[in-house]
């Protein structure tokens, strides 16, 4: 395999490349959601109720603060999504330990239920990618995950998902 770094095999760096594997993306993406959506019509939910769900359900305890700064959404969306998951029996708000005013999020009985429903067909999905990939491609499919994370981001983010 060609040292990424030292530029001996540009040729995935070529502009057509680069748009393949945009576009690439795109349709992975699409299929990858593929599956939740169907799931999540049934609730009348959408993709930021799943990634509410996502966040909440690998963090138990999470701040409305925290949530907010990893989705990237402004107050008044997380607004909209988090009281219906609430008002639904999905999500339940309590007041944090040392701070009353802080509200910590947990996921229901019943909203863990959909979490792992939605989950169990995305890891399905990639599991059966990573086989066919095998081990190699896969350690590379991360670190170019990784790539893709904004740098200034990137430490938070990882030590976020490597504590689970």
């Amino acid at each position: 395999m060609a040292d990424v770094k030292s530029g001996t095999n540009p040729l995935f760096l070529r502009e057509e490349e680069l748009r393949q594997s945009i576009e690439l993306l795109f349709f992975a993406y699409r299929d990858f959601t593929d599956g939740p959506d169907q799931i999540l019509k049934d609730y009348n939910f959408g993709r930021a109720h799943h990634r509410v769900i996502h966040f909440v359900g690998r963090n138990p305890g999470i701040t409305v603060s925290e949530l907010l700064e990893i989705l990237r959404i402004t107050k008044q969306s997380l607004s909209r999504v988090l009281n219906a998951l609430v008002e639904r029996g999905f999500v339940e708000q309590k007041a944090g330990v040392s701070d009353r005013r802080q509200r910590l999020l947990y996921l229901t009985d019943e909203g863990k239920v959909l979490e792992r429903k939605i989950s169990h067909v995305q890891q399905q999905q990639v599991a059966k990618a990573f086989r066919e990939a095998g081990g190699e491609a896969v350690a590379g499919y991360r670190k170019v995950l990784e790539g893709l994370i904004n740098e200034a981001d990137r430490d938070k983010a990882l030590s976020r998902i490597m504590k689970k």
